[in-house]
């Protein structure tokens, strides 16, 4: 079971609030024209607004419950959903994703990567990638790295993050791990993170055949100058 299953239905109440990132990520996907590929696909939050638009987006999720949920979304939306459709959900894990074919453009969204906490586990993710891309393909993702301020505010206390939904994280700035633990009305669950310095990632990517060709500090486009938030824009570069 994957700790997302015990939170799928909260899950959306709990980042109602986190919008920034869907219209720059729905551009990339209008720019390439599809089809794209969103590894850790959760509810569709970023996948179903892109196929909203007629653009196919094949999904993957290690967590049934979240693609359940994904599914219901979809279908309320009215959009179609299975093999060949405008939306394809798959299960499986983004280090070994059961899709085949060259893509123009493979996103992971909403600090998806963090849950890869080991630099083996980060390269399996990356040379996944790798392989679905087509020569030239871009690959989108999101991550962070907090900072002292952010982890004093938050370091274990349960805050409520919307109404009738707590989070409490507890931060390891001796490992760069977090541990996450989300509870709403006799549900929780507990999600494991690690976060890893701009420059290693700029070396991962270099080392499995990436080009960074953008990397912002906000969904806004605006420069990486230590942000907490980085949002890289890779392409395949062999």
């Amino acid at each position: 079971m994957s700790a997302y299953d015990r939170i799928a239905h909260l899950y959306d109440p709990w980042s109602v609030s986190v919008v920034e990132d869907v219209a720059f990520y729905l551009e990339r996907a209008r720019g390439t024209g599809g089809p794209v590929v969103e590894l850790a696909v959760g509810t569709g939050r970023i996948a179903i607004p892109i196929a909203a638009e007629g653009i196919r987006v094949i999904g993957v999720d290690s967590s049934l419950g979240m693609l359940s949920v994904a599914l219901e979304r979809a279908q309320l939306a009215g959009i179609e959903v299975g093999t060949g459709r405008t939306l394809e959900l798959r299960y499986g894990d983004l280090r070994d994703p059961p899709i085949e074919g060259g893509f123009p453009l493979v996103i992971i969204p909403f600090r998806a990567l963090l849950h890869m906490e080991t630099d083996e586990d980060r390269r399996a993710a990356l040379r996944a990638v790798h392989g679905l891309l087509e020569p030239g393909g871009s690959f989108v993702f999101d991550v962070f790295s907090p900072g002292p301020d952010d982890i004093a505010e938050t370091h274990a206390r349960w805050l409520e993050r919307e109404p009738g939904i707590y989070e409490r994280a507890d931060w390891d700035e001796k490992t760069r791990t977090l541990i996450l633990r989300v509870r709403s009305d006799g549900v929780e669950s507990e999600l494991s993170l690690a976060w890893i310095s701009i420059p290693e990632w700029r070396e991962l990517l270099g080392a499995e055949g990436f080009a960074v060709e953008g990397l912002y500090g906000w969904f806004d486009a605006t420069p990486w100058a230590g942000h907490e938030d980085a949002i890289f824009v890779c392409r395949r570069h062999s």
